[in-house]
């Protein structure tokens, strides 16, 4: 029988019902807000009503060249308007959008343009060399579309259409035609890191990114038009859902191709800048350049900062330069961050140096994402909420990726037990608030002991000389493997091995501490965190001797 809250004339209709897409929040910026700024780059600004439509045109132009529902859309971008825009007049025209990560090489690019399938591929003038050997490399033919800077000029390719004449000669996409008939149809595709092997293409929802888009400005308590700094890569997590949660708040998406420290503080100070986002290695540099020139932002900076778990000196030192730091953690396969660590009235009060430590963890779940735990891989039950018991920090929700693009063992890995598993180890304190410990492949098992590389790092930060430090296991003959540390000084400063070590030893357990400390510039990946499979080996090939 048919309950009576589920009569015919109750059923979902176009009056009551339309799918969820960050498409919507693009439409209504462009509708409300047409004379507000939408992009500044240099001395260029651009109207949300001029992007809208520019938008809409590019739309139009993709689906003459046959894009559609699932047609990849590839870009080779950095952090310039065309990347703002393509988040979102690909999704308009029905295609999924795949940014690219720019600092992969031709080979890393060539597998995600065949493993994508790539029928159109947008290239930054700056790009075009790396883009050609790729292109040599891969087996697909897209379309080529190019996309000039004059920061960084650069040949177009011959067979390339030129990225303004492609979108001024067509006609604007129609407003009912943008949204997608199903809000579980693919919105974007990102490659994982792919550190060991292939990486591996994570499918996004419009229905996810809508969402997490929503958790982000929640997760700030964001308020109408804000003037945010694109210092996170627009190609890792699509700017971790930016572009949309700017189009939500009609803010103003400042573009800056190369996130150089100094480039950052200017701009911060030239565009009025409240809001940004990045990598601690970002903070730790807007930081230095702050003190270098004996500021302190007043307003204070919104930044919110995840990627690596940020030392709670770190923050300190960032709070007092005038950055308000905003926590948060997730993944490629959760859209990015959908964990803060939620501020409460009642550490206000707390001394500066424990306020840090609290803020240095991951928190609790997004408003948008259903559940965040930490389990017993193996039992998947939760462990206790004690802050000493270690498990696999899982999530579970609306914001939890489609999955992996052909490759259904991984996806179904992934979700086992009806979680998505992190790969992060973690507690639980008795506030339920997570905090990692570190990568299940990172932890270091000395004498039998579990040693967390996080902690040690968080130790060797507190060091006045330390700018930054990385921890990994080192085999060795008696304990089986012990921690060594590899560290940047800060510019003008001096520490020897003894000495780090020694005060690593005034904080924490001797077992816990490095036994070798290597100074040297740490390998980073393209979003600021550092590989760690990279010293790894260097540490395996220091204890071989």
């Amino acid at each position: 029988m048919t309950s009576k809250y589920n009569a015919d004339f109750l059923q979902r209709r176009e009056a009551n019902f339309a799918p969820l897409s960050p498409v919507s929040f693009v439409q209504r910026a462009g509708r409300h807000y047409s004379g507000h700024p939408a992009i500044e780059y240099g001395d260029m600004v651009r109207s949300w009503g001029e992007v809208y439509d520019r938008c809409a045109r590019f739309a139009t132009a993709l689906q003459s060249l046959g894009v559609e529902q699932d047609s990849t859309v590839a870009a080779l971008v950095p952090n310039v308007p065309v990347a703002v825009e393509l988040a979102y007049a690909v999704p308009m025209s029905g295609g999924v959008l795949n940014m690219i990560n720019t600092r992969l090489d031709a080979a890393g690019i060539a597998f995600i343009l065949d493993h994508g399938e790539a029928e159109v591929f947008v290239i930054d003038s700056g790009l075009v060399t790396v883009a050609e050997e790729a292109l040599e490399l891969a087996s697909v033919k897209p379309t080529l579309i190019f996309a000039d800077d004059p920061a960084a000029p650069g040949f177009r390719p011959e067979e390339a259409v030129d990225y303004e004449a492609f979108l001024s000669g067509a006609e604007p996409l129609a407003e009912k035609d943008m949204l997608p008939a199903d809000e579980w149809d693919a919105l974007a595709l990102n490659y994982t890191s792919g550190t060991t092997g292939n990486p591996k293409g994570v499918v996004y929802s419009h229905r996810g990114g809508y969402l997490n888009a929503i958790g982000d400005a929640a997760a700030w308590s964001l308020k109408q038009n804000p003037r945010y700094l694109w210092t996170l890569p627009l190609f890792h997590c699509n700017g971790w859902c930016f572009p949309w949660t700017v189009a939500a708040y009609a803010g103003t998406n400042v573009c800056l191709r190369t996130p150089a420290a100094d480039a950052i503080v200017d701009t911060i100070l030239d565009k009025r800048v409240d809001h940004m986002c990045g990598a601690p290695i970002i903070v730790n540099m807007a930081t230095t350049e702050a003190e270098k020139r004996g500021l302190t932002f007043d307003p204070p900076i919104q930044f919110m900062t995840a990627g690596a778990p940020p030392p709670a000196a770190v923050l300190q030192r960032a709070k007092e330069v005038g950055l308000d730091i905003t926590h948060v953690y997730g993944l490629t396969e959760v859209y990015g961050p959908c964990t803060v660590c939620a501020w409460k009235s009642d550490w206000d009060d707390l001394p500066d140096d424990e306020q840090a430590a609290i803020r240095a963890r991951q928190g609790i779940n997004y408003i948008v994402l259903e559940e965040l735990s930490v389990r017993d891989p193996e039992t998947m039950e939760p462990v206790a909420q004690d802050g000493e018991t270690m498990g696999e920090a899982m999530f579970r929700g609306n914001v939890v990726m489609k999955g992996y693009l052909k490759n259904r063992k991984a996806t179904e890995d992934a979700f086992a037990g009806g979680h998505f598993h992190s790969g992060d180890l973690a507690v639980a304190h008795d506030d339920g608030y997570i905090e990692l410990r570190d990568r299940s492949k990172d932890i270091i098992i000395t004498g039998g002991e579990n040693v967390s590389s996080i902690e040690v790092e968080g130790a060797l930060y507190k060091h006045p000389a330390v700018s930054e430090a990385a921890v990994v296991a080192a085999p060795h003959e008696k304990w089986g493997e012990t921690p060594v540390a590899f560290v940047e000084l800060k510019e003008g400063s001096l520490a020897g091995e003894a000495e780090l070590i020694a005060f690593t030893r005034e904080h924490l357990a001797h077992f816990k501490c490095p036994t070798h400390v290597v100074f040297e510039e740490l390998p980073r990946t393209s979003t600021g965190k550092i590989q760690k499979f990279v010293i790894r080996e260097r540490a395996k090939a220091l204890a071989q001797g």
